[in-house]
């Protein structure tokens, strides 16, 4: 009597079931989240005020010299850049993570959902990014970009010059190879430029010998915007890549989840302290 090789075929209603039951919880907080972001949407229709630098402080007396905190490293500007139809609310608790943990200057910009392509796009996160290091003196930025605007991000960085001026690129759920989801979307000119094939998507896997940016990728098995869902990993051969896999949710709680924002820190950090953070994230 064989009774092993029919073993794995008696599990696989198990594994359906945990898959379909993790889908569902996944299901639950996507709907959780949308009711939520709904209701700070209007709270981010208007653009920020940039916050102003601050002065700097006045000549220590050498006497003092001894009272001075020795201070922790002194971060990069964050750019936090929304997805499809949505704007900087998203954000909210992801800014107040990172700033927790000592990013003191975190701006979000805001492109307007009638922009109807992701090159103007890019030209316009440009000149935000060329606005903030003129204001604080700095010659480099982190973004991390939801969704269309991690393509957004590329698409600058990889085919404007952004790479000078772009430390890391950090993105969520981004259709790096183009998304097959809600066809009947595709009535809007910038959903068809996040097609599988389209001109933009061809663009971003041309070469980019010497691009200096390095990129995090964080992608969720549970995604129902990414068609598929591996579609939100980079892979290309000249490019600093790292793709973190995100398992347990959907792609509305990519920027709102605490075990994200934690890994989104990590990404950033390393960056400073050349430590190479973690390749998956569970929320189980």
């Amino acid at each position: 009597m064989r009774v092993l090789p029919f073993f794995p075929l008696c599990l696989r209603p198990v594994r359906d079931l945990r898959i379909s039951a993790a889908l569902l919880r996944a299901t639950a907080l996507e709907l959780a989240i949308l009711a939520g972001h709904l209701l700070l949407y209007p709270t981010g229709l208007t653009p920020e005020r940039p916050a102003p630098t601050p002065a700097p402080d006045p000549e220590p007396h050498p006497s003092d010299a001894a009272l001075l905190p020795t201070g922790g490293p002194v971060h990069p500007p964050v750019v936090l850049l929304h997805g499809f139809v949505d704007n900087r609310s998203v954000f909210v608790l992801l800014r107040r993570a990172l700033a927790r943990h000592g990013r003191q200057h975190v701006e979000c910009l805001n492109y307007s959902p009638l922009t109807c392509d992701i090159r103007t796009a890019a030209e316009l996160l440009g000149r935000h990014i060329e606005q903030i290091c003129a204001r604080t003196g700095r010659c480099e930025v982190d973004i991390v970009g939801h969704s269309l605007g991690g393509l957004i991000a590329r698409y600058y960085v990889q085919c404007l010059g952004g790479d000078l001026r772009v430390r890391t690129l950090v993105t969520l759920g981004t259709p790096h190879s183009g998304t097959a989801v809600a066809p009947f979307a595709s009535a809007h000119p910038i959903v068809r430029q996040m097609r599988p094939g389209s001109a933009v998507i061809e663009e971003l896997t041309r070469p980019a010998p010497g691009c200096r940016t390095r990129f995090v990728s964080f992608w969720s098995d549970l995604d129902q915007i990414m068609v598929p869902v591996e579609t939100a990993c980079m892979d290309h051969p000249d490019l600093i890549a790292q793709n973190v896999r995100v398992s347990g949710i959907g792609h509305l709680a990519l920027p709102v989840h605490p075990a994200v924002a934690a890994a989104i820190r990590e990404a950033l950090e390393s960056s400073d302290s050349a430590a190479a953070a973690s390749g998956a994230v569970s929320v189980a």
